[in-house]
């Protein structure tokens, strides 16, 4: 019903607290899936002329997901919110109008119309309100009429906007100027599209519409236009808005730029909707809830008249057919192509399912004249000759679902590809490649050759030049102009003998012993491959780059030949290519022959034979590099002196010798002393040269044998005192013994006389 019509203001009427509460909870309900607002014009009002206005009959088509708890239609008797709709003139955004409608009319949608042969998701419920508004009268004017309504909101699931769960929905119709003065009656759609589409399974739906007027419609993907909001119940940007929003309405925000208006289903799915056709293509790849927006606008003498705006959900899943017509291989837009090279008999692999929902098959080709029929699973079919066929394999033709798999099938002429080889078996150099391949289309237009070593070429008849012996795999694939390829694969045997001969020594002079390094640059060669070296010296190798000492001086002449495995030989002699001049001899001598402490100087005599420097070095602390040096030892022992000679070509010679500082003591004792404390002869003790000494003691006994003083110190002698007590003046008894620096031992006894 009409709640309140003012030009400036619309008032709502109040309601219960307990409906606003139930409406509070059940403010944020998903459901609304789609819906469409169409009109048809019942003439003058009054059916009088004068009274220049018009009246109008509106439909409107809700649509919404059953599934779950979401919220039922609105004006329902489980409807959260009383349905109102909201009439604006163009340019004003103060409601003309605002519309309670009665309760909807309640059918469920089939989600998946016209096809028993997939079965649907339990999970999928649609159910169709078709609201009847009452009869609106409306001044015809120069300018649009919008009638509008608003919710919120759509389900949370939907892949393609963004924010979906607080995205509602916008349903408008715009009167123009155009359809009010000629009392134009909208398009209205036949059909509902199917809620559920198979994921990878192309499908077409007529989405035509019908005009009473005839008039010229034009499809399109459009945007669907956002309404109402979760901030409260009724306001501007509540879940039902009363009054509605007026014009102009925002479209949804699409999760661009996987997803557009114009691919709402995504770009890989191809939908499409023919401008005059209204036929809507597409196979969707994703799944997933897809929000999608299709108009249609009628046309008079070019003239827009109206534009329906549709407003729908798409539910993508996988979906469970029944029967299905398939075959091995990938179908391009719904038929499956083969190829043939030459071959005329082709098998035709049967993948339908589900077998158990089959009740007949027939294969039908046409080869030229009466179609012929295979009635085996699996279809073996002998073409008569090269050329384009078809076929299809028919799938329960006289019962429930039945479907068809359309064949198409080109036999070319055979191609065979092949080739020949040759070169200078004993000359490395290019091998020549001569292509063979023939083909019954006339004319090869590809050549893909692989030559064993990582090298290709695309040239009909190459030449390669291997940089290695050996035996090859070499492969030509051809490809010809109808498509067809073959390829072949051959062996090539490659081992000739270098051209030139090529060697690198890691130097040309040395003094002996010489090691040289000769490095092999011949090419082509390899381990299999016999090699002779003949070093000039009576000596040989067979290695491919050896490394040979030359123990003499002398100029020699070294040769080299390489025979490949097929028996080319090739070979050079390189003369006086290695030069091993002649080296010194290092020898000295020295005096004195046996130094010791007291004579440590030592005079070194040159012996050698064509040094030209030398360099002595003496325990490897001290140099020198005079030709005869002279040198002082600085302790006893062995002492290694080495000589490193030089001749004048830079060879070397080096010799040692060890010159030995024997040890050298000298030891005595005195027969008496007089501890008198006058500074002289007061302490019994040795006298001598002990440097070096291993060990030593010295004791001292009474003329009764009692052992009165003993020091393993030489340095620390008797003062005379037994204890604290001085000694009786008399003779006593010493003893004193030692070990020499190189562990000889000596003894000495006698009697000492203390005088005091």
């Amino acid at each position: 019903m009409k709640r309140e019509i003012f030009i400036t203001q619309v008032f709502k009427k109040l309601l219960p607290l307990s409906l606003v509460l139930l409406l509070a909870t059940n403010a944020n309900a998903a459901h609304i899936i789609g819906g469409v607002i169409t009109y048809q014009c019942l003439g003058y009002t009054n059916n009088d002329p004068m009274t220049q206005s018009r009246a109008y009959l509106f439909n409107m088509k809700i649509y919404r997901d059953c599934q779950g708890s979401g919220a039922g239609f609105d004006s329902a008797f489980n409807g959260a919110y009383i349905a109102s709709v909201t009439v604006f003139r163009a340019g004003d955004n103060t409601p003309i109008a605002v519309y309670e409608l009665d309760p909807p009319a309640i059918n469920p949608v089939d989600p998946n119309p016209g096809n028993a042969c997939v079965v649907v998701p339990a999970n999928v419920c649609v159910e169709e309100g078709e609201y009847i508004f009452p009869i609106i009268n409306l001044p015809i004017i120069d300018e649009s009429y919008f009638i509008t309504y608003q919710r919120c909101c759509r389900n949370n699931t939907i892949t393609n906007i963004l924010n979906p769960g607080s995205s509602g929905a916008t349903y408008t119709m715009e009167l123009t100027a155009a359809a009010q003065a000629s009392c134009n009656n909208s398009p209205t759609f036949d059909n509902f599209p199917p809620a559920v589409l198979c994921a990878g399974e192309p499908f077409t739906f007529n989405h035509v519409a019908t005009d009473a007027d005839g008039d010229l419609l034009i499809y399109e993907l459009c945007t669907p236009f956002l309404g109402g909001g979760t901030m409260g119940n009724f306001g501007p940007n509540g879940v039902a808005p009363d009054p509605d929003r007026p014009p102009p309405y925002t479209g949804v925000n699409f999760n661009a730029p996987n997803y557009t208006a114009l691919n709402p289903l995504g770009t890989a799915s191809g939908l499409s909707i023919g401008a005059t056709s209204g036929i809507l293509t597409g196979t969707p790849n994703t799944i997933g809830q897809f929000v999608v927006g299709i108009c249609v606008s009628e046309y008079r003498n070019g003239v827009l008249m109206s534009t329906i705006r549709r407003d729908f959900q798409f539910n993508v899943t996988a979906c469970q057919v029944l029967v299905s017509a398939d075959l091995q291989g990938d179908p391009v837009n719904g038929v499956y192509e083969y190829k043939s090279c030459g071959d005329l008999s082709l098998l035709f692999v049967n993948q339908s399912f589900h077998q158990q929902n089959i009740t007949s098959f027939r294969w039908e080709f046409d080869l030229g004249g009466p179609p012929t029929l295979v009635n085996q699973w699996n279809a073996a079919v002998d073409f008569p000759a090269p050329g384009s066929y078809t076929g299809r394999l028919l799938l329960n033709t006289a019962g429930i679902c039945p479907d068809t798999a359309f064949v198409k099938v080109d036999i070319y002429p055979g191609i065979t590809a092949d080739f020949v080889s040759d070169y200078d078996t004993c000359v490395a150099g290019l091998v020549d490649f001569r292509d063979l391949s023939v083909t019954g289309s006339g004319e090869i237009v590809s050549w893909d050759w692989r030559f064993g070593d990582g090298k290709v070429s695309n040239t009909q008849s190459p030449q390669h030049n291997y940089r290695d012996p050996g035996q090859r795999v070499v492969t030509l694939q051809v490809e010809d102009i109808d498509g067809c390829r073959d390829t072949i694969q051959k062996f090539v045997s490659y081992f000739p003998v270098p051209n030139l001969i090529l060697v690198s020594p890691n130097r040309v002079e040395d003094c002996p012993p010489a090691e040289i390094a000769f490095n092999n640059l011949s090419n082509p060669i390899d381990e299999t491959y016999e090699i002779r070296w003949d070093f000039g010296d009576g000596s040989t190798s067979s290695d491919i780059s050896p490394v040979h000492v030359f123990e003499e001086a002398g100029t020699y002449d070294v040769s080299l030949s390489i025979t490949s495995p097929i028996g080319c030989l090739t070979d050079t002699v390189f003369r006086q290519l290695i030069r091993v001049f002649p080296g010194p001899e290092a020898d000295f001598t020295f005096l004195p022959e046996k130094p010791d402490p007291f004579n440590p100087v030592v005079n070194f005599t040159d012996l050698s034979i064509d040094a030209w420097r030398w360099n002595w070095n003496f325990d490897g602390v001290h140099t020198s590099i005079d030709q005869n040096p002279v040198y002082t030892l600085q302790d006893t022992g062995l002492h290694r002196v080495i000589l490193r000679v030089t001749n004048v070509f830079g060879c070397q010679d080096t010799t040692s010798r060890l010159v030995d500082v024997i040890p050298f003591i000298s030891f005595h004792m005195p027969n008496a002393f007089t501890p008198n404390n006058d500074t002289v002869n007061d302490v019994f003790k040795g006298e001598g040269f002990l440097r070096g000494v291993q060990t030593f003691s010295m004791k001292i006994w009474s003329r009764w044998g009692e052992l009165i003083f003993e020091s393993s110190n030489p340095d620390f002698g008797w003062d005379g005192l037994i204890g604290n007590q001085q000694a009786p003046q008399g003779v006593y008894l010493y003893e004193v013994s030692l070990n020499h620096p190189r562990g000889t031992p000596e003894f000495y006894k006698g009697f000492v006389t203390l005088v005091r």
